[in-house]
């Protein structure tokens, strides 16, 4: 298997951007390529793009990572102060503001976070000493590009984040992917949120809004349903609800907390099990198994007037689920069908959804 090729992450650009307009400036003379020493200790040498004295420009290459950024040129501008002082940072075009309470930068603030400017910082350092410094970032058509992101449902709005702990880009892997969902929970657990609405997608999540009202807490867990209901519970939260298309969450039912296909399946076998316990006969039953779909399975479990196995697989799922929340929890499941409708939801549901809707009027 081919080794995925690493990036640089915007942060790091942003760093080495910074170096070479502070070089630029103090020497007389712009580098054609940048070092900059990462957090993990590995050293990247950029390709620098003079603009004008004090700004210049570092293409984002983020290796095989799909990252939506990826070509976008960062450029940073570096103003000098006269005095010894504080080096601080402003976000130009393309570079989003905080919004919201919770996350690792106060509302209001350009969303430059901590460890992108700690390492301009120690870079600027070696260069200006102690004296003051204004850095300007900015990446030209970063508001559209952050319409893509996450950044909108964090509350960073108008543009795109300077990211990156490690100042590299490694391919999305399953835990990169963890670790951007743990990004968003941790900001709803920093504002106070005890109670929270996890769903599958964009479709379920307008699906319940639609039926439902506006929930204040909803996050996107993908098939990340056990890992994301115990680090929920590590951070404390005491109700969750679950919802989405019930060919994935069918799996549940069955204790599968990764719902991935090519982690497990069992879906018809579920179906099967339950419908065998509500006296399907075996002729029906041979049908269902023979399904190469959930949705051709749910049409026949109509027909044959089996359609309570959709409430008893609910309270089946909602008992793996508290299971997995070690009892910390109550947690309820809503299956949505095909048309994106209600099809059956666990008995706590109606107990816990006043709790999450209530939150939107704290």
């Amino acid at each position: 298997m081919k080794k995925l090729r690493e990036g640089v992450s915007t942060g790091s650009c942003m760093t080495g951007g910074a170096a070479a307009a502070a070089l630029w400036l103090t020497t007389g003379k712009c580098p054609d390529v940048i070092t900059v020493e990462t957090p993990i200790g590995k050293t990247l040498y950029l390709d620098v793009i003079p603009k004008e004295k004090g700004i210049c420009g570092i293409v984002k290459d983020a290796g095989d990572d799909p990252d939506v950024t990826n070509g976008s040129e960062v450029i940073t501008s570096v103003k000098i102060l006269p005095e010894d002082g504080e080096i601080t940072f402003v976000g130009g075009d393309g570079i989003g503001t905080i919004t919201q309470k919770g996350l690792k930068l106060p509302v209001g603030e350009p969303a430059i976070n901590p460890v992108p400017r700690q390492m301009a910082e120690k870079a600027l350092r070696k260069i200006i000493g102690n004296r003051g410094a204004v850095v300007t970032v900015s990446i030209p058509g970063g508001g559209e590009l952050a319409k893509r992101t996450f950044n909108p449902r964090l509350g960073v709005l108008g543009g795109l984040s300077v990211l990156g702990t490690t100042g590299i880009v490694r391919p999305m892997s399953e835990e990169a992917m963890k670790d951007s969902l743990l990004v968003e929970l941790d900001m709803y657990a920093r504002q106070g949120h005890r109670s929270i609405l996890f769903v599958l997608g964009t479709t379920g999540e307008n699906a319940l809004k639609a039926r439902y009202g506006q929930f204040a807490c909803v996050l996107q867990v993908s098939n990340y349903i056990g890992f994301m209901i115990e680090e929920a519970v590590e951070r404390g939260f005491t109700d969750i609800l679950i919802g989405g298309f019930v060919g994935k969450l069918v799996k549940v039912a069955s204790g599968t907390m990764n719902t991935h296909s090519h982690v497990a399946d069992g879906r018809l076998e579920t179906i099967c099990t339950h419908a065998a316990l509500h006296g399907a006969s075996r002729e029906v039953i041979e049908r269902i198994y023979s399904c190469v779909t959930t949705k051709a399975a749910m049409k026949i479990v109509e027909e044959e007037g089996l359609m309570d196995i959709w409430k008893d697989m609910a309270e089946k799922a909602a008992l793996h689920c508290k299971k997995t929340a070690h009892e910390m929890a109550e947690v309820g499941i809503i299956f949505l069908d095909g048309d994106n409708q209600v099809l059956a939801e666990s008995e706590n549901v109606q107990e816990i959804l006043p709790k999450v809707l209530r939150q939107q009027e704290e």
